[in-house]
């Protein structure tokens, strides 16, 4: 597989893990989220993404919601752009 194609395929698996957390509440945000920024991302942007996908989704709420400290591996520019919130979208 090429690198072009086991990257494609990291993004994809990224955003069906996103959009599938188990809330509703959750897929809005953090699949949101990745539909809003994914288009920028360079590989070490995908990289933070995937080992916040690994976190508990109420630990990752917390951090963007700013009801918690944001762990330091996880503090920087990405999440100060889930910390804004103006991704989300609820459908009607």
């Amino acid at each position: 597989m090429s690198q072009t194609s086991d990257l494609s395929a990291r993004f994809a698996r990224a955003k069906f893990r996103a959009w599938h957390r188990g809330t509703r509440e959750a897929d809005y945000m953090i699949g949101g989220f990745y539909d809003r920024y994914h288009a920028g991302w360079a590989e070490s942007d995908l990289e933070w993404f995937e080992t916040l996908l690994d976190e508990d989704d109420v630990d990752v709420m917390a951090w963007a919601l700013k009801t918690q400290a944001t762990p330091p591996k996880y503090a920087g520019p990405q999440m100060e752009r889930m910390q804004k919130l103006d991704y989300v979208e609820i459908p009607r």
